[in-house]
């Protein structure tokens, strides 16, 4: 049996169990929409406030590099996983045409979620001011300024995030190798002699080129050492999970996520004397690269609530409401799920990806603790594009694509971290920082976007039912935000636009469609 589906099924029974007491109430940590009295004035100050400090043309050292190092060096430093570095300002100028078409697009820093939809603690974005500072900079020549104003340069940070953590646990050096998927699991002793409470976990993936993703258990029972024991490498294989019933689920990595802090008072309880199962995914087509990932707990003897990790929203029935999971070739075809307790009336809305990018995957936590009432029904939808149109399909031409955790597999899972309701909980922060004044630049769903034909030639129709009649804009865009063919036009009652794309070269791209300040986008693959 799927792991997953193990850990599934205990939470559901709980679920189940606490319903039918009529005790079923769920907190969620994340956001909960505050709207302050207060707002306007606070845009209209940050309007006053840019316009004063923008009036001449923005420097490096005073304007730039504060946003640069605080938003992009994490990644973006000798060493990062990003694939060159903005320390310093010969790097930043190097980079510069680069720096403003990708903030300019949001496409960089990378945050998938949509914030017209929702808004999340720590969000990862740059203000209006900030994006419109680093274009003013690059139109206006770059100046330098006064480097004794610059902020001190960014150092690569060799370790975890988490500060003084109770164990840092290291795989084995493992070399990989393999043709296909592979699904190893380490396990790892805690050496805890008392229980313990998880208040804090990191994965550091030892190489990025081979880690696909991991899964982080803690398992009290023998079965994992046994398979451990009998496998001559490091680790053992089990596709699927650790091949123990025994095994808890209490984080996920995924490319792009960060390290997760509970809020206080709130943990993951681990029992004394057991291991921490790691299980990872190494895709196929790897020789002879060797990984040392490495888990990061922070615990505490002190009892906390007890938090669960279940992804209650997920790919088999009864969730799946339209299934199984299956995608024909070239096809685009959605998915819905649901966990019903009785529909409620109101809905609190959690995340919207409508460019979902496997390279920045991460958690979600919402800016309060929100109280999800009994009688909430938890809805998902998912829509996959198995079509020559969309430029990231793994196979050309498209093949069937069926349920399961292979590279070229897909998957259905929300996963929920939740606990059960006390009285106020719903007035616990998570993040009281400003929140950033950020236009609506991301993209609406491409799935009703349509562009035909696709591939094309030398015009392409685009159609939306959202269009409305009057002006436009259209632009057409590279990969990297470069931007290869602009006009205006007229929206008829069609609700439909013709664009010219036979002067562009083959190749994928990306065409918006701006009406005000709403956007529309799809793939176009020009032939």
């Amino acid at each position: 049996m799927n792991i997953l589906n193990i850990v599934t099924a205990k939470i559901l029974k709980l679920i189940t169990s606490l319903k039918k007491n009529g005790k079923f109430v769920l907190n969620l940590y994340m956001f909960k929409s505050v709207l302050m009295l207060m707002k306007k004035f606070i845009l209209v100050i940050s309007f006053i406030f840019s316009a004063r400090l923008f009036a001449q043309t923005p420097n490096w050292s005073e304007h730039i590099a504060p946003i640069l190092y605080n938003n992009c060096t994490n990644c973006h430093i000798d060493g990062g996983i990003a694939p060159f570095s903005l320390v310093g300002y010969e790097k930043a100028v190097a980079y510069a045409g680069g720096i403003k078409s990708a903030t300019a697009s949001r496409s960089m820093p990378p945050w998938p979620a949509d914030l017209q939809y929702q808004r999340y603690a720590h969000e990862r974005v740059l203000s209006n001011e900030e994006i419109s500072a680093i274009a003013g900079w690059v139109d206006g020549g770059m100046p330098k300024g006064d480097t004794t104003k610059a902020p001190a340069k960014p150092v690569l940070k060799t370790g975890g995030s988490i500060n003084s953590p109770t164990r840092n646990l290291k795989i084995p050096d493992y070399t990989v190798k393999t043709t296909s998927d592979e699904y190893r699991c380490f396990v790892l002793p805690t050496g805890f002699t008392q229980d313990q409470f998880l208040t804090a976990i990191e994965v550091i993936p030892g190489n990025l080129r081979v880690v696909h993703h991991a899964l982080i258990f803690h398992d009290t029972g023998s079965k994992p050492l046994q398979m451990d024991a009998a496998d001559p490498k490091p680790g053992y294989l089990s596709f699927g999970g650790t091949g123990s019933n025994t095994s808890d689920l209490i984080g996920i990595w995924v490319p792009g996520s960060e390290p997760y802090f509970f809020p206080n008072g709130f943990g993951i309880k681990l029992l004394k004397k057991g291991n921490i199962v790691l299980q990872i995914h190494y895709p196929g087509g790897v020789n002879n690269v060797v990984d040392s990932t490495r888990v990061i707990l922070k615990t505490t003897t002190t009892p906390q609530r007890q938090v669960a990790i279940q992804p209650a929203l997920n790919h088999n029935a009864p969730n799946l409401q339209n299934g199984p999971l299956y995608i024909p070739a070239n096809q685009v075809k959605s998915f819905n799920n649901k966990y019903d307790l009785t529909p409620a009336k109101d809905t609190i809305r959690f995340v919207d990806i409508p460019k979902w990018d496997f390279h920045w995957q991460r958690s979600y936590t919402f800016r309060n603790v929100v109280k999800i009432p009994g009688g909430t029904s938890l809805r998902g939808q998912a829509s996959y594009n198995n079509t020559s149109s969309n430029p990231f399909n793994p196979s050309n031409p498209p093949q069937a694509v069926s349920l399961g955790e292979g590279t070229n597999d897909e998957m259905f899972l929300v996963y929920f971290w939740f606990t059960l309701y006390q009285a106020g909980d719903e007035n616990i922060i998570i993040d009281n920082s400003v929140l950033k004044n950020v236009s609506k630049t991301s993209v609406l769903k491409t799935e009703n976007t349509r562009i035909y034909p696709n591939p094309a030639s030398d015009y392409a129709w685009v159609s939306d039912v959202r269009f409305m009649e009057g002006n436009a804009q259209w632009k057409i865009t590279d990969l990297t935000g470069k931007t290869i063919a602009e006009g205006n036009f007229m929206m008829d009652a069609g609700k439909r636009c013709k664009i010219p794309v036979a002067n562009i070269p083959s190749g994928a791209y990306q065409i918006s469609i701006q009406q005000g300040n709403t956007y529309y986008s799809g793939r176009l693959l020009k032939q």
